[in-house]
């Protein structure tokens, strides 16, 4: 255990300071902890989410091969203009787009299909991206929150609890709305100085005409009706019986065979750097949770809240920010489940237990760049277009957003279920 906790946080020191590519660095954190037998092969290759890898590789799949066509400099220029190309309205346009889609699609598909498009409204409009990317995240996290199917930790607590579509909605989609609002508003505050928009380049992109930026109309035609087949199964995955990484893949392949791309351009798109760091660091996570290292951290909220509900409902959210901040919000929510379940105890209805869990964990991953895969792959796509987003930096937003976000979860708790 001790090995696997000086693994994590020395590769987590060096990620932090930049001198190394984070994906050397989590790749040989992982043989480390292999090759000292903190954690068996078979345990290693188990501890690798493959949904998340899968959903990534598909999705980077389908929007390499859409992009040729012009169909996301058509979306970025309507956005801009349904924004007046003023900057609130930009954020607006860009953030509320991401939470409802994060919400109902799933935070992870969602940035990979918004980030792009900001990048190319960024351009239009001569202003920074990154602080538009950044707020994407948040709001990614925060929407997500607000049902079952747009966070994995949500997921993961409906599969232990049973939990309907509708009780996640009623009781986190209030929470999730007031926060959304709350934290995004702060946030333009402090980036508006950044986003200032010159009135040229608003007159310009309110007298573009998106239907001249279609590029190959014969390729749209072949590519994007796959594109909105597959945005639509993942709205009804569950009732398919199939996972969200299999629609992706299948979005993907039968979109290699009708696009006139070749295999090899259409494999270069994929973010293979931000693929092989996740494998990295679900290993060097899979080694703190079979040597017990998260347990012991879940099992820490019991001992430290002494059977008042009132302190457990609160350690719950709480310890869950925290830990998932620095281990990844799904391999922390899967630790925390049994804890949580000893905590409720003989009032098996008693389901604030379980909506203090989420709030925490969902909230949390917008503490850093690695306490949520949508984070990840963000930082992934911003890195290949030549402006990457330094671990720190978003430390820096991540943190005092993550305890503001806490802090009305903590008021709404108190609220609603104490």
């Amino acid at each position: 255990m001790a090995f696997a906790v000086v693994a994590f946080v020395a590769a987590l020191a060096v990620i932090a300071s930049e001198r190394v590519h984070r994906t050397k660095v989590a790749l040989l954190g992982a043989v480390l902890v292999i090759v000292t037998h903190t954690i068996e092969q078979e345990e290693a290759i188990e501890s690798i989410d493959f949904d998340t890898i899968g959903l990534l590789a598909g999705m980077m799949l389908i929007v390499r091969l859409t992009e040729p066509t012009g169909a996301y400099n058509y979306l970025a220029i309507r956005a801009g203009q349904l924004a007046k190309g003023r900057p609130l309205g930009v954020v607006i346009a860009l953030t509320g787009t991401t939470a409802v889609l994060s919400a109902f699609l799933d935070n992870l598909t969602t940035i990979l299909l918004i980030v792009p498009i900001t990048f190319l409204l960024a351009d239009t409009l001569d202003i920074p991206p990154i602080p538009l990317i950044i707020m994407e995240i948040i709001a990614s996290n925060i929407g997500g929150t607000a049902t079952l199917i747009g966070d994995p930790p949500n997921i993961l607590i409906a599969g232990a609890t049973g939990l309907s579509f509708n009780q996640f909605a009623i009781n986190l989609a209030p929470v999730a709305i007031v926060t959304l609002v709350a934290v995004i508003g702060s946030l333009y505050l402090f980036y508006r100085s950044r986003l200032q928009i010159d009135p040229a380049n608003r007159a310009k992109v309110l007298s573009l005409d998106p239907r001249r930026s279609i590029e190959d109309p014969d390729e749209l035609r072949r590519t994007v009706p796959i594109l909105v087949l597959t945005i639509l199964a993942f709205f009804f995955h569950n009732q398919l019986g199939i996972e969200p990484a299999t629609v992706a893949l299948t979005g993907a392949s039968v979109m290699l065979l009708v696009s006139r791309q070749s295999l090899e351009e259409a494999l270069a798109g994929i973010e293979w750097p931000t693929l092989f760091f996740l494998i990295g660091l679900f290993v060097m996570v899979g080694a703190l949770e079979t040597t017990g290292a998260i347990e012991e951290v879940a099992d820490g909220v019991a001992s430290l809240t002494g059977g008042n509900r009132t302190a457990e409902l609160f350690g719950i959210a709480w310890i869950a920010a925290l830990g998932s901040a620095a281990v990844d919000n799904i391999p922390f929510t899967a630790a925390m489940i049994p804890v949580v379940e000893q905590l409720q105890g003989d009032s098996g209805g008693d389901n604030a237990y379980w909506w203090s869990l989420s709030l925490g964990a969902c909230f949390g991953g917008n503490a850093t760049l690695i306490a949520a895969a949508a984070n990840v792959a963000a930082s992934g796509l911003a890195e290949r277009a030549g402006q990457p987003i330094s671990f720190v930096q978003f430390l820096l937003v991540g943190v005092p957003v993550t305890l503001v976000s806490i802090a009305i979860a903590s008021v709404y708790i108190l609220l609603r279920y104490v």
